[in-house]
């Protein structure tokens, strides 16, 4: 049995092409391990660069340079305080997809 379906009845789950570009941007951006883990020590809050490094357990070194490909991707935000810098997410969408990895990747036992 063969179905012919017609253009007209695909449907995309992203259907423009800025859209895709944009969400694959973002992905690219979160796609490495330590960027996951600071995007996930990060979370809701505002944490400065030595509390993000307390988090996930490298140098500050190697999260200075995660966290700026972070900010220029616009996945964080930064703001400075006297000799402090500070990151949030930029975007509480990427939280929510942050979270739904977790729903589907990370077992219940966690």
């Amino acid at each position: 049995m063969v179905i012919i379906v017609s253009q007209a009845e695909t449907s995309f789950l992203i259907a423009h092409d800025d859209d895709i570009e944009r969400a694959a941007h973002a992905l690219k951006a979160m796609s490495h391990p330590l960027r996951l883990k600071i995007l996930c020590a990060v979370g809701e809050n505002e944490l400065a660069v030595q509390e993000i490094v307390e988090c996930v357990g490298t140098t500050q070194s190697n999260v200075s340079q995660h966290l700026a490909k972070l900010r220029d991707k616009n996945v964080l935000a930064s703001r400075r305080d006297a000799n402090r810098i500070y990151y949030r997410v930029k975007d509480a969408r990427t939280l929510s997809l942050v979270e739904m990895m977790r729903d589907v990747f990370c077992s219940s036992e966690n």
